[in-house]
């Protein structure tokens, strides 16, 4: 069949976006942001790079396609309680069970942690795009989490005395999933189990975790 008698397959907005998602993770994760053009995108999925901006407006807007959009969108503690695993009870909501389910989460996105991983690294400089995010990320954290009723240990004083606690939480994360994506890999699961028996211990928070 000839191109002129082939039927076109038009793609939605949507499909478009995530073809392009999915392309941008790969080539930001493995060349950064400054090292990838949008033209390689555009080439990746089959477009002109004209053709392209028309979903994504331009290239630091879709840094915010790929880190807030999609990352920060996903593996929420909303995802968990409507997971319907233990310690997901509204009622009875339990801290150290979501961030399990978090780094299991993580787990199945390697290439948006990779991605993850060397726009941090990247934004030390003043001028890259997402500089003020991560130096802000700490508190933007802290502030989305502290929206949730968890459930803890009277021991603990209330979740305003959990900020030290979801700071060491967010570092440990991070190395631990930096040396994930290093050769050979680590399990993330239970290297991340080992951190949380330290930062979560017995027997303060058995009942809790």
């Amino acid at each position: 069949m000839t191109d002129k008698g082939r039927k076109r397959i038009r793609k939605s907005p949507e499909e478009r976006k995530r073809e392009i998602i999915k392309a941008a993770v790969n080539l930001v994760g493995e060349k950064g942001y400054y090292g990838t053009s949008l033209k390689e995108i555009a080439d990746e999925v089959g477009m002109s790079q004209p053709g392209m901006l028309h979903y994504i407006g331009n290239k630091e807007n879709l840094l915010s396609m790929l880190v807030t959009d999609s990352y920060d969108a996903e593996g929420t503690p909303d995802d968990f309680i409507r997971s319907g695993l233990p310690g997901s009870d509204r009622g009875d909501l339990r801290f150290p069970a979501y961030l399990r389910f978090l780094v299991r989460y993580n787990a199945q996105r390697r290439s948006l942690l990779q991605l993850y991983i060397v726009l941090e690294s990247e934004s030390f400089s003043p001028e890259h795009p997402l500089h003020e995010y991560f130096e802000n990320r700490p508190d933007l954290v802290w502030g989305h989490y502290s929206q949730f009723p968890w459930s803890l240990p009277p021991e603990v004083g209330g979740w305003g005395n959990m900020r030290p606690i979801v700071r060491q939480c967010v570092e440990a994360m991070d190395g631990i999933q930096l040396r994930w994506t290093r050769k050979p890999p680590i399990d993330l699961y239970d290297e991340w189990l080992v951190f949380e028996r330290m930062i979560f211990p017995s027997p303060v928070w058995d009942r809790y975790r």
